[in-house]
This record gives structure tokens, C-alpha cells and sequence, in this order.
């Protein structure tokens, strides 16, 4: 929300959200980002999980004339939509959130070509981007993932997730010792200050409290290059 507000003042926004919980509470999150520019939203349309595609809504935000679109989907329809934007021959600034920005899991699916220049907010090194290729956490990573997940694809930055979700559960357990009691590992849960883990990128740290339970809430933004994720400006969030 914020990243659109600041660099796309003059933007007519089309925002495409699933219809539960999670989905209300991101659209909550990017609207509050927006500030004053809610008032640009020209299409704000929903989706659910059993539905079979998304086109229609799609051709709804092109006929709206959203020329900014955030794609605020699960990978399956963000694929989907990224496809059908394509096959309209329609050229807006696609945006997508973190859920959905994996290489091999989305954007192959949707068509590389389709998805060149799209733009995402990123926490975590991409193992598809070259400037990690000597980096020590990627390294480590690539070993884990021959010995310990040889069979998955290390292209799927879902792959980098889950190894960092289990890294933030192993520092818990540790930091409990024999104390394995659901208060002590809340406790423990809710105590991170400024942790740094191998595959976050840079500046990006782990902080909770009693008050604040979400660990990550920073990124950087990136553009799809037609190959990797290309970081641009400063981390940006708490």
C-alpha cells in the first residue's frame, strides 16, 4: 500500500482479494498503506477458494481501467490471473504479495513472459537470483535441501519458507529447554528481538512481543526480470 501510494499517486487501483479471513485482513493491511489513495481503488473484487478461475474478475478490473493491480491471491489463482492479464494483452503494474511470488510455483505456470516486470514485496533470499549465489545462508541451504528434500524443486522459494519457519520453531524449542509447557513456549514465542536468520535478506529481523505475535513484518520490494527477482529500494515496514 505504501509502495503504490508513493510511486503511483495518479494510479487507478484494482485490488483482487480471497474471500475468508486472511484475505480481508491483507485488504485491510493495503488499505491502510493507501491512506487518502483508497479513494482510487476503481475495483475492489473477491474470489473463493472453490471457484474455477478467476477470468472474469480479471476482464472486471481491465474494463474498470485499473492500471495498477494488486493480486492479493493464493499461488494456484495468482497464476491464473498473471495468465489471463496476459492474454488480454492488457499491460498494468501487477503486484503480488509474498504468498505468491515463487518463480517455479507461479510465475513458470503463468508464462515467464507474461510475468516480466511484476513487482512484490520480498523477506526472503530468492535461490533463482545470482547475487546469493556465494552467500553463506544459500550455501548451507542448498546442501540441506540435496540431503534433506532432494526431491523438491530449489527453484520454489516455498521450499526457502519452510526452512526458515522450521529455523524460527528450532530457536523457540531452545530457547524453552526442558520447559516444553505452551506458556513457556508462547513465552519464548513472543521474545525475539533483532534475530537474523541465514535466508532473510538483509536488515530483515525477527521482533514479537505479548503484544505484536506476527516475526516478520518488514520486506523489500522486487521486479521480475524474466528470470529472478530483482531487489530494489530500502527495507521498508517496522
Amino acid at each position: 500500500g505504501r509502495y503504490i501510494a508513493g510511486t503511483f499517486p495518479d494510479a487507478k487501483i484494482g485490488l483482487l482479494y480471497q474471500n475468508d479471513d486472511a484475505g480481508k485482513a491483507t485488504l485491510s493491511g493495503l488499505k491502510t498503506g493507501l491512506g487518502a489513495r483508497t479513494a482510487q481503488i476503481v475495483s475492489e473484487l473477491n474470489y473463493s477458494v472453490g471457484d474455477p478461475t478467476i477470468d472474469s474478475q480479471i476482464v472486471q478490473m481491465k474494463l474498470a481501467g485499473a492500471d495498477v493491480v494488486f493480486v492479493e491471491c493464493t499461488p494456484k489463482f495468482a497464476a491464473q490471473a498473471i495468465k489471463k492479464v496476459g492474454e488480454l494483452g492488457w499491460k498494468p503494474q501487477m503486484i503480488l504479495p509474498a504468498v505468491s511470488n515463487s518463480v517455479g510455483s507461479v510465475l513458470t505456470p503463468a508464462g515467464l513472459e507474461n510475468s516480466v516486470g511484476i513487482v512484490t514485496g520480498a523477506f526472503l533470499k530468492d535461490p533463482g537470483d545470482p547475487r546469493w549465489a556465494d552467500d553463506p545462508g544459500m550455501k548451507a541451504w542448498r546442501e540441506w535441501m540435496k540431503s534433506y528434500n532432494a526431491s523438491a524443486d530449489p527453484a520454489d522459494i516455498f521450499n526457502v519458507t519452510g526452512y526458515t519457519m522450521a529455523q524460527i520453531m528450532e530457536l523457540v524449542l531452545q530457547r524453552a529447554g526442558n520447559d516444553l509447557t505452551r506458556a513457556n513456549l508462547m513465552k519464548q514465542a513472543q521474545s525475539f528481538k533483532d534475530v537474523e536468520l541465514p535466508m532473510l535478506l538483509p536488515g530483515i529481523r525477527l521482533n514479537t512481543s505479548a503484544e505484536q505475535v506476527t516475526p516478520i513484518r518488514q520486506l523489500q520490494m522486487a521486479r521480475f526480470n524474466g528470470k529472478s527477482w530483482e531487489l530494489f529500494g530500502d527495507v521498508i515496514g517496522e
